[in-house]
């Protein structure tokens, strides 16, 4: 890139892309985010090799009850944790540190830098959840053969689709996260806010009184990638959302989190 290229907002805005790509590739916490999501991987290869086994001795009768578990299922839930963090340390590092001074002085425009860190962040949980979870389920597959397994046979596309709305939903989830970094400024704050509102918040909906415990549940952002593309043969909710109503609060809550974290960005002190 020339220097003229680089005075250009083209440029600056490419060369904070990169900028922010190159601190996540040498961070330590983002090569523990991609271990996890390995170790995800894992799993998914020794379930697939249990569900085999334990399906070998099943009798015929026993196999048409059985609905096992599908090959991604620790991907699942580890994958939005993955995104609460990375969202999170994307910025809220930089605060800890007293780096964030020095990346205004680079970038003084914050919104750019913001848009920067959402994009870099975004790029990389979405690339590692959809080859992960694609990765687990052709292994899964490919462990259980000609076997007539829900949740591990079926059109491959399908499996496709499911896996690019989940990846999708990581994506969206880390990009809330990142909304609630620039607003709360805190590690600690953000990712017990993040966590709680995925794994404690759902729970505690089901406490309202009927029928909101189910209107409330249905809108939950964690669950849209089932309203989006559901498993194959897998057990999913009833009656879920249309699909493109599914991706237009998914998207809608991302323009929220992550507006309200840009507007308050731009307006607070470093």
């Amino acid at each position: 890139m020339s220097a003229v290229e680089a005075g250009t907002p083209r440029g600056a805005a490419g060369g904070a892309v990169a900028a922010e790509w190159h601190k996540l590739r040498t961070v330590r916490s983002t090569t523990a985010i991609l271990a996890v999501i390995g170790v995800g991987f894992v799993l998914a290869l020794v379930w697939s090799l249990y569900a085999v086994r334990y399906w070998d001795g099943l009798s015929s009768a026993e196999r048409a009850d059985l609905t096992p578990a599908p090959p991604t299922q620790f991907l699942l839930t580890l994958l939005p944790v993955c995104g609460v963090v990375l969202g999170t340390l994307t910025l809220t590092s930089e605060y800890a540190t007293g780096m964030i001074r020095t990346s205004l002085t680079v970038l003084p425009r914050r919104l750019p830098l913001l848009g920067a860190k959402a994009l870099a962040a975004a790029g990389l949980i979405g690339a590692a959840g959809l080859v992960s979870l694609m990765a687990a389920v052709l292994a899964g597959r490919a462990i259980v053969g000609d076997r007539p397994m829900p949740g591990f046979d079926g059109p491959l596309a399908e499996y496709a689709a499911n896996a690019a709305a989940v990846a999708a939903t990581t994506v969206a989830i880390t990009l809330m996260s990142l909304g609630l970094a620039a607003l709360l400024r805190s590690t600690a704050a953000t990712i017990t806010t993040g966590l709680g509102l995925l794994f404690v918040a759902p729970p505690l909906v089901r406490l309202l009184p009927s029928p909101w415990d189910d209107r409330v549940w249905r809108l939950q952002p964690g669950g849209f990638a089932d309203d989006m593309a559901p498993i194959p043969g897998a057990t999913t909710i009833t009656d879920p959302l249309p699909a493109p109503v599914a991706a237009a609060l998914l998207v809608g809550y991302v323009v929220v989190v992550l507006g309200a974290g840009a507007w308050a960005f731009a307006r607070r002190d470093a």
